[in-house]
């Protein structure tokens, strides 16, 4: 009896080398190293914008008086790029050499590596950038007065009864750590939103692929 063309699929990816389907092994082979190279290239182009931004965000912010908030951004992406160039280096390192199963099942376990790994940093990034944005406009020198120290002047000067702490409101510390706590816990979700937004539709036909080949291999 000749076989199902169901039969026929599940033994086309148990193994690379089956003499069955033939045409159908080569049409997810290509599809598989499809998804990976797009992402390799998309993946490429964010770290090349991150280094760039790195750059020249110093020069801009020493023009616009911003030289406290450019320096710790600079030194941020840097470490972001070392980081996402460690998992380019571990993601060019997936044997293509296998079938078109293996494959992308390597490459989702590189996927969620990577995304966890990003998602423990954000929860440190997020409160970084805030209070690099914060040191960035505190210190701007406007007409020879300290942005920060007119604010504070003023601050005090409308609530004069206000505590202090080394000469800064406890009323504007609180909602300072306030915002640092909020962005800390929900850090992890954000950073997953921020890769969901880049790579959302790429990783979402590699589930869909994952998902067409598991439930032939059945």
């Amino acid at each position: 009896m000749e076989k199902s063309i169901e039969t026929i699929w599940k033994e086309g990816f148990i193994k690379n080398d089956a003499l069955v389907a033939p045409k159908l092994n080569d049409l997810y082979n290509q599809k598989s190293i499809d998804i990976v190279e797009k992402f390799k290239r998309m993946y490429k182009l964010n770290r090349i914008g991150i280094v760039a931004f790195a750059i020249i965000i110093i020069p801009l912010s020493y023009v616009t008086g911003m030289i406290y908030m450019g320096i710790p951004m600079a030194l941020l992406f840097i470490a972001v790029t070392f980081v996402a160039q460690k998992f380019s280096n571990q993601l060019d390192t997936i044997d293509k050499n296998t079938s078109s199963y293996e494959y992308l099942s390597s490459f989702d376990k590189w996927v969620k590596d990577m995304i966890a790994v990003n998602s423990k940093l954000s929860t440190f990034l997020y409160p970084y950038v805030f209070l690099a944005m914060v040191l960035g406009f505190w210190f701007i020198d406007i007409d020879g007065t300290i942005l920060g120290d007119r604010f504070i002047n003023g601050f005090v000067s409308e609530f004069p009864t206000t505590s202090l702490v080394n000469g800064f409101p406890i009323l504007l510390l609180i909602p300072f750590f306030l915002v640092i706590g909020i962005l800390a816990f929900f850090g992890g979700k954000i950073g997953k939103w921020d890769i969901n937004l880049i790579y959302g539709g790429i990783l979402n036909k590699l589930e869909d692929l994952l998902s067409d080949m598991e439930e032939l291999r059945k």
